[in-house]
């Protein structure tokens, strides 16, 4: 079953501004492995993230985290951020699951 990829506001952003070839680079791998099998975890790739209400996966694309949420048939993605940038991105979704 193939999956709807929806970006977020702040995502479609956080796309814009990244360059043409790293841009290239997430689109690929959001398409290669959110499209088909979003929640399937990998040592490297896909992580389950844990006590927090959103959002619930973390797919790395080199030195970017594209951080979704998957609910139905849908992989609404919230952020594209770099990974100096993931923990503070993340701390605003702390303690409230």
């Amino acid at each position: 079953m193939a999956f709807t990829i929806v970006l977020a506001p702040e995502a479609v952003g956080d796309l814009k501004r990244l360059k043409a070839n790293i841009r290239s680079a997430v689109r690929a791998a959001i398409e290669r492995r959110l499209r088909h099998e979003p929640r399937k975890t990998s040592r490297s790739r896909i992580k389950r993230l844990r006590g927090l209400a959103r959002p619930h996966y973390r797919l790395r694309v080199g030195e970017i985290r594209v951080f979704y949420d998957v609910s139905g048939s849908a992989v609404e993605i919230l952020a594209i951020v770099p990974k100096s940038e993931s923990e503070s991105w993340l701390a605003q979704f702390e303690n409230r699951a």
